[in-house]
Order: structure tokens, then C-alpha cells, then sequence
């Protein structure tokens, strides 16, 4: 309830805006040891939302995501570098589309508390860009100007929230995992 997915692409003259509406993942986050800091996400990728049914219907047949045949996209981190207080560099393997190529994330971190309600949480922002035709997202239209109706690169952008997990071996010895929200 306190993350999303989202990601803008140029459509002719403007931006368009979206988000994956139905995902979930994880992440285990330990502010000492970001040696130890890694995540894991799977979206629906029929779940996307532009707020134009039209436009998410095309996007969601073969001409784009071609959701019957590759229904998640995936990430699964494996490295963290360029750590200081408040960001890092998050790499994984990000899979969309049947196609796998390595991203970095660039991770803000926005800090680890209490709520109201005495449980602990923690707070990120993370986002990237990269070039759709990557993943095989190669659908586009000619325009009489010869310019094209929809741009290669996307800026994904990612808040996540996360609940502190109390797993019962970790309890006894005081580590623990964070979970998005």
C-alpha cells in the first residue's frame, strides 16, 4: 500500500506516465552492512495502468509486453556499490519481455523509523532508465514528420516502503529482513 512502479516514455510531443499496478517483492536492508542489502521483484506486467484503457489494452498484446506469453517481469539484485548514507547503486539482472540484461538502480535512501503504531519501517526510492528496444519492445509508428509516436528510452521509477520481518531464527539472534509495503 505505500509502494509503487512507475515509469514515464515520450509519446510524440509529451510524456506519458504509468505504473504496474500489481506486484510484490522484497528486500532484506541493514543500514551497517550493505554488504548484505539485497532485493527481489515480480510484477504483473497486465497490471499496467496509463489511465487509458485503450492505449493499456494495445500495450498489453504482442505488439508490447505480450502479457499471455510473458506475464512478470522480473529483478533479482545481485551487487551493491557506491554506498554512502543517504544512496547507492543497486545491480541486478532485470528480466521483461523473455529478454535478461543487467541495470543499475540509482537507490535514495530516505531512512529507517518507528510509525505510529509502533512497527519499523524503512523508505527508498529507486530508478533507472533504459532503451525498451533492450527487452524487445520494438512496436513504433512512422509519423508523417518523421518523427516516431513512442520514444525508445523509459525512466522507471520505484518507492518502496518496507515493514520490518521478524523471522522466529532471526529474532533470537537479532537480524532482520524488510519487506515492501
Amino acid at each position: 500500500s505505500h509502494t509503487t512502479v512507475g515509469f514515464k516514455i515520450r509519446h510524440l510531443f509529451s510524456w506519458v506516465q504509468g505504473t504496474f499496478n500489481e506486484f510484490q517483492g522484497s528486500f532484506d536492508y541493514e543500514p551497517a552492512h550493505p554488504e548484505t542489502w539485497k532485493a527481489e521483484a515480480t510484477i504483473q506486467a497486465a497490471s499496467i495502468d496509463t489511465r487509458v484503457e485503450k492505449r493499456d489494452k494495445h500495450l498489453r498484446t504482442a505488439d508490447f509486453f505480450d502479457v499471455e506469453k510473458y506475464p512478470a517481469i522480473t529483478f533479482k539484485s545481485m551487487e551493491v556499490t557506491d554506498v554512502t548514507e543517504e544512496t547507492a547503486k543497486v545491480h541486478g539482472l532485470l528480466n521483461m519481455h523473455g529478454v535478461e540484461k543487467p541495470v543499475v538502480l540509482d537507490l535514495q535512501v530516505h531512512g529507517v523509523g518507528k510509525d505510529p503504531w509502533g512497527n519499523t519501517r524503512s523508505g527508498f526510492t529507486a530508478s533507472t532508465k533504459g532503451n525498451r528496444k533492450d527487452f524487445g519492445l520494438d512496436w513504433n509508428q512512422l509519423l508523417e514528420t518523421g518523427q516516431v509516436l513512442v520514444g525508445e528510452e523509459v525512466f522507471i521509477t520505484i518507492e518502496a516502503e518496507g515493514l520490518l520481518k521478524q523471522e522466529p531464527a532471526a529474532v533470537a539472534e537479532g537480524t532482520t529482513t524488510t519487506a515492501a509495503t
